[in-house]
C-alpha cells in the first residue's frame, strides 16, 4: 500500500467512526437526512462515484441528463440498481439496510444530479 492509500484508508475510518458516534450516541443531534445521505454515499459509493462521476463506465455518471437518458431518474430505479448492482457495480443489497439504500437514492436524486 502506498502512503496515499493508507491516508485515504484512515480518512475513511475517521468518517466511519464519526458516523457511528453521531448515529448511535446522538440520534437526535440535528443530523439531517441529507447529511445522512452524504455520509452513506461517502462510505459506500464515493470510490467509484466521486463528484457524481463513474470511474468504471464514465458515460453512466450520476448527473441529471445521464440519469434521464438511462431511465434512472427515479427513486425506484436507483434503489433497484443499488440493491442488485449491474455491469461493474456490485450489489449492495446484502450490505446496506433498506432505509440506508433509500437515503442514498434520495441523496443521488436531490444532490448529485445537478
Amino acid at each position: 500500500m502506498t502512503i496515499i492509500n493508507i491516508f485515504q484508508f484512515f480518512c475513511f475510518l475517521k468518517k466511519l467512526f464519526l458516523f457511528f458516534i453521531f448515529y448511535f450516541f446522538f440520534p437526535n443531534s440535528g443530523i439531517t437526512i441529507e447529511k445522512k445521505g452524504e455520509i452513506l454515499f461517502s462510505e459506500n459509493c464515493i470510490a467509484c462515484h466521486r463528484g457524481g462521476q463513474n470511474i468504471i463506465i464514465p458515460e453512466k455518471s450520476l448527473k441529471k441528463d445521464v440519469l434521464e437518458n438511462n431511465g434512472m431518474n427515479n427513486k425506484e430505479s436507483i434503489i433497484y440498481q443499488i440493491i442488485n448492482g449491474k455491469n461493474g457495480m456490485p450489489a449492495f443489497g446484502g450490505r446496506l439496510k433498506e432505509y440506508e439504500i433509500e437515503i442514498i437514492a434520495n441523496y443521488i436524486l436531490n444532490e448529485l444530479k445537478n
